[in-house]
């Protein structure tokens, strides 16, 4: 099967992939980069683009339009490391989502996929490197041969999402601009692994890291940078990572393909970021995207994001900001000159309860794995209440499943066994035996101990300590009495990771807007990071932990082997179908409300920003499936009168 990038279509004949550039584009020249074209210290961008530019028509998308180059925006981020997001946001990828979550070539100028399983990448031609060094196989065969299966960058071997059936792929490096990976079955989650927020990198700046590596540097030379390293351990190994940080974008001397990169060392308050002058994308009138010049990015205490937000320090904020916040945003945007969209949030379930199926306590564990036990739980969460009290109404109730604007979407699946329903729930805990009460009206367990249970959080929000004191009025009606225990992240991890935890508290599925071409792990137990089957996920991963018990848990990794082996999308469609039905019926975790508004804050003449957007890591990248590099400053909206607007 063969794909082509819909963004790249005019590109897409070959009579006018072999005209020369400069006779089938009106290039025009950003003006941030003309003075140094004119010095000779950057050549022009007819030689700074690839033979064949991605041409992005967005202008027929609805409200999008051409732009103009310049400017600068300011963004907040609660910690340093978050700089990280601009590579989320920036979004260039091998292949990338568009809009309607469909897979096309970015960087990329061209990919076949055959049998599921061989995977030919065509590079562009001429694409560079943000320090003008072309961009070839050469820097995808360094990180296969050289990285990945160096046994002291990489001990474990390559990275898992290379693996299938723990095997890896052969890669070919075809000529200069192609290159080949095969395995010895379907690999369905390989471009998707390659589109996702924190991408697959598996190519590297060859011509910079080479120096940190010994299989190409002077010795007496790395010995020295390894001497002089600001790392904990002087290895050129430790040197080597720390120089190789593209997903962390924080090296300012490593090339990049993203459409802006960093100009400033940490550790630093405030994050300089210029544009990329080899950017390999263009309008369709000639000028080189990314419009917008330089992005600033101030950190400050993510407590104090909505404050300044709405005090006018950022033009572009989402991160940090809730519902919550959305009457002080809105009451200031016309005197801070900006707009305050609502967008709407994509997870199952803004906040769900995960029963731990893996925790070891030998009272406890069979009860959480009885579906009845789970089932009463569920229909005890009043989940109109939470709606009404903590999200105005808002938000669509419901179990922790996909939303309507998945094309899997069944409205059956949220409302199953998500109806308030104290009667049904009480009955299904009378029908396990639990029908001692304590003078408190807690049953007991059939120890005697009484059924408290210990919600593990990572330290949530206020809307998360109101939604669980709602959950905790309405369980303590079946006898069932609840505490939240805050903690760090990683003691929360490790402690369901233990089994030490009976429940807890965390977001929903990852992606609830998924289509069928779209990996399903997310409903069986593929992951040590799912909070309701951490040994049965890790069991999967690694052949440690513990193999799943339950027939249903089987079912389910079961299918996801046959999504993997499917070959055509009614096969897909049906094992979805499938498995959302016993995640659904078997209530590995219980939702509560979803499509919660995100209020989203820009400058009043920040354009191409869409007025509705889905909002969330996955797959959407934030903003990044809208492309930023798109949105531009127009100097024709005054900033000194209220232009807001409000997305229902």
């Amino acid at each position: 099967m063969k794909w082509l990038s819909l963004f790249g279509f005019i590109l897409c004949s070959q009579a006018l992939a072999q005209q020369p550039l400069a006779s089938t584009y009106s290039l025009l020249e950003p003006p941030y980069f003309a003075p140094k074209v004119e010095q000779g210290e950057l050549p022009p961008l007819s030689q700074r683009l690839p033979q064949t530019p991605l041409v992005d028509p967005f202008e027929t998308l609805p409200g999008r339009s051409l732009g103009l180059s310049g400017g600068t925006i300011n963004l907040l981020m609660g910690k340093a490391k978050d700089v990280r997001q601009l590579v989320v946001y920036g979004y260039a990828r091998l292949v990338g989502f568009n809009e309607s979550m469909q897979l096309q070539a970015d960087i990329l100028q061209d990919y076949q996929v055959d049998e599921g399983r061989i995977f030919t990448l065509h590079l562009r031609p001429g694409h560079r490197w943000s320090d003008g060094t072309p961009f070839t196989s050469e820097d995808f065969r360094y990180f296969w041969e050289s990285m990945a299966n160096n046994a002291e960058l990489y001990p474990f071997g390559p990275p898992n999402k290379l693996l299938v059936d723990g095997k890896p792929p052969t890669v070919e490096i075809l000529d200069r601009y192609t290159v080949r990976y095969s395995w010895h079955r379907p690999n369905p989650e390989f471009l998707l692994s390659l589109a996702g927020p924190r991408p697959l990198y598996i190519y590297r700046p060859s011509h910079y890291l080479k120096q940190f590596h010994p299989d190409y540097a002077d010795p007496d030379e790395l010995a020295d940078k390894v001497a002089h390293a600001k790392t904990k351990k002087k290895s050129w190994v430790a040197l080597h990572q720390r120089k190789d940080h593209q997903y962390k974008f924080d090296n300012p001397d490593l090339p990049t393909l993203q459409p802006w990169m960093p100009v400033t060392k940490p550790p630093a308050e405030r994050f300089h970021f210029v544009r990329n002058p080899y950017y390999h994308r263009l309008d369709t009138r000639g000028n080189q995207l990314p419009y917008l010049d330089e992005l600033i990015v101030d950190i400050a205490s993510s407590k104090l994001v909505p404050a300044k937000t709405g005090s006018g320090e950022s033009d572009l904020q989402g991160r940090y900001l809730s519902l919550d916040d959305y009457t002080f945003l809105h009451e200031g945007a016309g005197r801070n000159h900006v707009d305050v969209m609502l967008w709407r949030t994509s997870r199952g379930s803004r906040m769900s309860l995960y029963p731990n199926l893996n925790a070891v306590d030998p009272v406890w564990q069979p009860l959480l794995r009885d579906v009845r036990f789970r089932r009463a739980l569920s229909l005890a969460v009043n989940r109109y209440e939470i709606n009404q009290v903590i999200f105005f109404g808002l938000a669509l109730e419901g179990a922790d499943s996909l939303l309507p604007e998945s094309p899997l979407f069944q409205p059956q699946y949220r409302s199953r066994w998500a109806e308030f329903d104290l009667d049904e729930a009480n009955r299904l805990l009378d029908q396990l035996g639990l029908t001692k009460r304590d003078p408190r009206k807690i049953r007991l367990l059939p120890d005697g101990r009484p059924m408290e249970i210990i919600i593990q959080s990572a330290g949530g929000s206020t809307e998360e300590s109101d939604i669980l004191e709602l959950i905790h009025d309405s369980w303590m009606e079946i006898g069932i009495k609840i505490h939240t225990k805050p903690t760090e992240r990683e003691v929360f991890r490790n402690r369901i990771f233990a089994g030490e935890a009976l429940m807890s508290v965390w977001t929903g599925l990852p992606n609830a807007i998924p289509s069928s071409d779209m990996s399903p792990a997310q409903l069986a137990p593929t992951s040590q990071q799912q909070l309701q089957w951490s040994q049965w996920g890790k069991h999967y991963e690694t052949g440690q932990g513990e193999a799943p018990v339950l027939p249903e848990t089987q079912q389910l990794l079961q299918l996801n082997n046959a999504w993997r082996e499917a070959t055509d999308d009614d096969q897909r469609q049906q094992i979805w179908q499938q498995m959302l039905d016993i995640y659904s019926d078997q209530v590995y975790s219980i939702g509560t409300v979803a499509r919660v508004l995100q209020p989203i804050v820009i400058r009043s003449d920040l354009r191409n920003v869409p007025a509705e957007g889905l909002w969330n890591w996955e797959p959407n990248s934030y903003f990044g499936v809208y492309r930023p590099d798109r949105f531009w400053l127009d100097p024709a909206l005054s900033t000194t009168t209220t232009n807001t607007q409000e997305a229902n």
